[in-house]
């Protein structure tokens, strides 16, 4: 989406819709080493029977009208990207979805004093701090009778499973078993297995080899937001899709208009319009090209999407004093099961809008949560449908040059690289999930409450079923700062609650006049008060909901 760069905290509070796309530092060319496919299947044995599109009865006193159709489709849709995808041929590259490194959460977020279970793909895992402030990960599991290590606790920098008190230490090491005999030793398999972490520009980072050492060189790097002067704001939220489908929607800026219309004053439907798109670069490590308004006759955006789960745009502007000012959205995806995913948004510049002054950062918060509810139910209805038909995009999907160029890129990379991930949906190919989906069920009542005490587990009894359709379990319990202004709001709000009440009493038993308006009037502004925590507090947590107006 185009954006005005007014209303960002770096450029526009909507920020979160990703098509603040920036630009221009050109990155590393990517290599590719592939190997050519004929007449490839899907992983999966697909249907034999092809999905009727619907159309128009042709006039059969043209003959030539059905040819001349086609050739009007072949104008507005996406065309091959290579002549082997002409041919019928597919390039398959070397992939292996583990020897990647994965983002896990924003640095700043990662609890102090608990566990924090995290998954990827199908994989299990728990990062914590130690004593000294280091992270750690394990799978999260006890080698003793499979408890989720991340509903333990810390004990003196060591991770405890709650279910029989083992406790670990950070190389993943059995310490102490409550249950041993004094004279017993510890047995050697008492052990956790151990991904390494990393933490790079305010992002964790996970290795998911446990066969192949570490790529340090495969962590991204942002030129941008090591630039001087460079500030941004950064969210992380949990959705109910596929990380496919998360991604494609954020490289996808034609549905803003449309989807996000009037969300920040700037995306208005009536600027939806034909987009262009011009792809620089193809490898089995992503894509990149640029993009801008078919209007403006120009592409001043520049894309770049990077294996694993990283997107990133990018765009260089001249300001006012005649600097030139770098601006960047960032998208770092994390699959995290089927139908499921997190995403961390980090959009940021070299100048600062004022608002960002004034606003404060739970109102930007609240804000991208708001984005992503606006596209939530369909894109979660997309991933039903994909499940459910079991055929590639291409026999789904009609992707348009003018608005799907990016969309469909994505897809045909993951014909390349997606017999190399648990699952995957490309443009030609598809390999569905070889295990169900796993619904995990919380405790409810008084007991839940208590277990929601932890920084790591939400924090306020009430609110403690996980519901990834609920923006508290979606974004406030991930992000220290929204925690902890719902829990001031509601302290605020309990104790105005009890001075309006004194204030009222007081104000019914004085006699005097002076002294009854005054109690009148503090009674009143507690109530002004409550109802401004009120309403602060359900910006926090409550969704979004979609308003249609006649147009």
């Amino acid at each position: 989406m185009i954006m005005a760069l007014s209303l960002h905290p770096f450029v526009s509070p909507h920020s979160t819709s990703l098509f603040k796309s920036l630009l221009n530092f050109p990155p590393p060319k990517l290599t590719a080493n592939v190997t050519l496919h004929r007449n490839l299947k899907s992983s999966t044995t697909l249907r034999t029977s092809s999905f009727p599109r619907c159309q128009a009865l042709a006039d059969i006193s043209n003959p030539t009208s059905g040819s001349v159709e086609e050739d009007e489709d072949h104008q507005v849709l996406v065309d091959p990207s290579s002549e082997e995808e002409r041919r019928g041929e597919r390039l398959v590259a070397d992939y292996d979805w583990t020897e990647e490194w994965y983002p896990l959460y924003l640095t700043k977020d990662v609890p102090d004093d608990a566990p924090l279970g995290l998954t990827v793909f199908d994989k299990q895992i728990v990062l914590y701090k130690d004593d000294n402030g280091e992270l750690r990960c394990f799978q999260d599991r006890c080698p003793h009778r499979l408890a989720k290590l991340s509903e333990g606790q810390l004990v003196d920098g060591r991770l405890e499973c709650l279910y029989h008190g083992w406790q670990f230490e950070g190389e993943g090491k059995c310490v102490k078993i409550p249950q041993l005999p004094a004279n017993a030793k510890i047995p050697k398999s008492a052990c956790v297995s151990v991904y390494q972490v990393k933490e790079s520009q305010g992002v964790v980072w996970v290795w998911m080899s446990q066969k192949t050492p570490p790529n340090f060189g495969k962590i991204p790097w942002f030129e941008n937001f090591a630039r001087p002067g460079f500030q941004d704001t950064s969210t992380i939220h949990e959705l109910p899709y596929d990380h496919s489908i998360l991604l494609e929607n954020l490289m996808d800026p034609a549905h803003i208009p449309i989807s996000h219309d009037r969300t920040d004053w700037t995306a208005k439907r009536e600027d939806a319009q034909p987009l262009l798109f011009k792809v620089t670069e193809r490898s089995d490590r992503g894509f990149a090209g640029w993009w801008g308004k078919e209007s403006d006759g120009s592409m001043p955006n520049f894309l770049r999407f990077e294996a694993p789960c990283v997107l990133q745009n990018n765009r260089e502007f001249v300001g006012k004093d005649g600097v030139k000012h770098y601006f960047t959205g960032l998208f770092l995806c994390r699959p995290t099961g089927q139908g499921k995913s997190m995403l961390i948004v980090r959009f940021g510049a070299t100048i600062r809008s004022p608002l960002s002054k004034i606003l404060p950062q739970w109102y930007f918060h609240q804000n991208a949560s708001k984005v992503f509810e606006q596209d939530m139910g369909f894109l979660s209805s997309q991933n039903e449908v994909l499940m459910k038909e079991k055929v590639p995009t291409k026999q789904l999907y009609l992707n348009l040059r003018s608005l799907d160029t990016w969309v469909a890129e994505y897809r045909k990379w993951m014909d390349k690289v997606g017999h190399g991930m648990p699952y995957h949906f490309g443009h030609s190919t598809i390999s569905l999930p070889k295990q169900p989906a796993v619904v995990e069920h919380a405790p409810a009542g008084l007991v839940a409450g208590v277990s929601a005490s932890s920084p790591a587990k939400g924090g306020l009894g009430t609110m403690h079923a996980p519901n990834t359709a609920n923006r508290y379990f979606r974004h406030v319990i991930h992000c220290k700062n929204c925690s902890s202004v719902v829990k001031a709001f509601y302290t605020w709000k309990n104790g105005l609650v009890a001075a309006a009440l004194a204030f009222s009493a007081l104000a019914i038993l004085a006699t005097g006049r002076q002294w009854r308006t005054f109690f009148v009037v503090s009674a009143t502004l507690c109530l002004t008060g409550i109802y401004a925590c009120s309403t602060a507090i359900a910006m926090n947590t409550t969704n979004f909901i979609r308003t249609h107006r006649r147009l």
